[in-house]
């Protein structure tokens, strides 16, 4: 993991995580952190995900694009009508992806730490 950190994005992000699988959600944690990122904020429901994408400071989103059967769509609205950027994530593959945000990036799990140190670098450059 060493070398995924030398990957990382020069200067620190603050990365917010939609993901309601806790497992994931602590692999996703730990990989931010070992980057040298720090988690802004952690949601597992599209509730908790909208309240924080509305008032939340944060560089990037990291969007589960399902959670609990609810698809994040208004999650993502939120975030593109704030001008912040965000990489979905998803099991199910681009398919799932909504219709108006198929130009956003993806990011398919499972996905190493180098997959994501080089889409955290590229949707915030």
């Amino acid at each position: 993991m060493a070398e995924a950190a030398k990957m990382a994005h020069n200067a620190p992000l603050r990365v917010l995580v939609v993901e309601d699988e806790v497992m994931i959600m602590t692999l996703v944690e730990d990989m931010v952190t070992e980057l040298g990122h720090s988690v802004a904020g952690l949601a597992a429901s599209v509730e908790e995900a909208a309240g924080l994408a509305e008032g939340a400071e944060f560089d990037v989103a990291l969007l589960d694009v399902n959670l609990q059967g609810q698809t994040v769509e208004s999650v993502a609205a939120t975030l593109a009508r704030r001008g912040k950027p965000f990489v979905f994530t998803t099991g199910y593959g681009e398919r799932v992806i909504p219709p108006e945000f198929q130009d956003r990036p993806m990011l398919p799990k499972p996905y190493q730490i180098e997959q994501l140190a080089e889409i955290l670098s590229r949707v915030t450059r």
